[in-house]
């Protein structure tokens, strides 16, 4: 099958939008912002991922005997703690990914309204002749 159609008036007319050097700068930023939302996206779902280990690591340790030591990891090494050591360091580690995983998500926020701005000014010149669009 054929993808050739003939463009309509209005979309033969929007194809002779002339590009201002201002408007290239927008395209190449909001070009930027999505390779940017792509690594912030996949970086988020990787700490949610550890996040998610740590809580399991913390309902294991919650059933663990409180006699016998646990063996922890710090840095590349093990080592032997208690219980309730065990869980505090989980906990601090858990609230740390919690901020990071915020202050990521405020990242990927900042970037995602940037781009709407982008989007916006672009439609709004171009119409139909741009696609900003993921597929």
């Amino acid at each position: 099958m054929s993808s050739i159609r003939m463009l309509n008036e209005k979309s033969e007319g929007d194809a002779d939008v002339e590009v201002s050097w201002q408007d290239q700068q927008k395209i190449n930023q909001f070009s930027k912002y999505n390779a940017k939302i792509d690594d912030l996206e996949e970086h988020y779902e990787k700490l949610k991922q550890e996040k998610e280990y740590l809580d399991d690591v913390a309902m294991e340790l919650e059933l663990a005997d409180e006699d016998e030591p646990i063996r922890h990891k710090i840095g590349d090494a093990f080592v032997h703690v208690p219980v309730a050591e065990a869980l505090e360091r989980v906990g601090r580690e858990s609230e740390r990914l919690d901020r990071e995983i915020q202050d990521h998500k405020d990242k990927m926020d900042d970037v995602h309204n940037k781009m709407a701005d982008l989007k916006k000014d672009l439609y709004a010149k171009f119409g139909n002749a741009i696609n900003l669009e993921k597929d």
